[in-house]
């Protein structure tokens, strides 16, 4: 007999390491992990089985298809914004190819077992590309069909899997003879910029917020890489873990859609700075503009709605701008440096 389980892809990142936090403490699902590189031992405890190794190795999936019976595949392996722009063909290969992997994985699984497999996507706001600086201000909150032209290698690929979910789930095979599809039960969310207090920014184009606040931590000067005007949506890291669950949980039948906005709050850099100068009143944060991450940065919305998952699935982030800032971020990023 297989074992029913969960499979986590890219487990080793933050999302990963929350989610086996939050689904351990359940206590009733058993987690196989699967990274590129080994988990902290502390965390290696907390799972079933841990499989090092690649989402594009099929001789690995069908090794896991045969052992385990998947009921839920968090889908979190990605090659991430900055460095897809650098290397887009591994990028392609890694996003896009080991998606649809998964993908056709899932699908195997719920044929095997007979019930839908519950596929949890994240996506970006990278998908989003605003025509014009003047558009951006002037439209606020944008739908989650509107403006999809990413300028970015990783949201053209993010836009795409998001269509391909939405295939398996809805259309697949739909020429055969017999129906093929309703073996994955797809859902999305479209993250705005996370930001959290246990991992160092990686230099994404979204960092500027933590970077700014790590940097007055350790007092260290800080250029800004945007524009003091410059706003889009954030969230925290344990906010988002938390609407990944939340939206796992959700009746199939209150589902409107396969792909849901989420946000949180919407400063502005200007807005961060004074913040983390009252945390901070000696930081040194001046403005430097990388007129390429810039650009990116404009291109994307100021601000989602997120309405959809608020009424579908009752998405409420627990931390506004004011609660992000000092309740966690601030007092978790001081102990780091103390």
């Amino acid at each position: 007999m297989r074992t029913p389980v969960t499979l986590i892809t890219g487990a080793n990142g933050e999302i990963g390491h929350g989610l086996i936090h939050r689904l351990t403490e359940f206590g009733n699902t058993s987690i196989i992990s699967l990274d590129l590189n080994p988990l902290s031992p502390a965390l290696a405890s907390k799972v079933t089985r841990h499989i090092m190794g690649s989402i594009l190795d099929e001789q690995l999936l069908d090794r896991i298809l045969v052992e385990y019976e998947i009921d839920h595949v968090y889908h979190l392996a990605a090659l991430l914004s900055t460095r897809s722009e650098f290397a887009p063909m591994m990028a392609h290969r890694v996003n896009v190819e080991g998606t649809i992997a998964m993908l056709e994985f899932a699908q195997r699984q719920g044929e095997s077992h007979g019930r839908p497999v519950l596929f949890l996507y994240p996506s970006s706001i990278a998908v989003y590309g605003m025509p014009s600086l003047e558009a951006k201000n002037r439209v606020g909150k944008v739908k989650e069909e509107e403006f999809l032209h990413p300028t970015t290698m990783y949201g053209c690929n993010k836009l795409y899997c998001e269509q391909i979910g939405n295939y398996y789930s809805r259309h697949y095979k739909q020429l055969a003879a017999e129906p093929q599809s309703g073996k994955i039960d797809f859902r999305c969310i479209r993250f705005p910029g996370l930001i959290s207090a246990f991992t160092v920014p990686s230099g994404g184009t979204s960092d500027f917020a933590p970077e700014m606040l790590h940097a007055a931590a350790q007092n260290q000067p800080y250029a800004c890489f945007v524009r003091p005007d410059s706003r889009i949506p954030f969230m925290t890291m344990p906010d988002s873990i938390d609407a990944l669950l939340k939206l796992a949980q959700a009746p199939r039948e209150q589902l409107t859609r396969t792909v849901y906005n989420i946000g949180a709050f919407n400063p502005s850099a200007a807005e961060i700075r004074e913040i983390i100068l009252r945390a901070f009143p000696q930081a040194e944060i001046t403005t430097q503009v990388d007129a390429k991450r810039q650009g990116i940065i404009d291109s994307w919305p100021m601000d989602v709605d997120d309405s959809a998952a608020r009424n579908d699935w009752g998405f409420a982030p627990h931390y506004d701008l004011q609660l992000a800032f000092e309740e966690y971020l601030i007092p978790n990023i001081r102990k780091r440096y103390l």
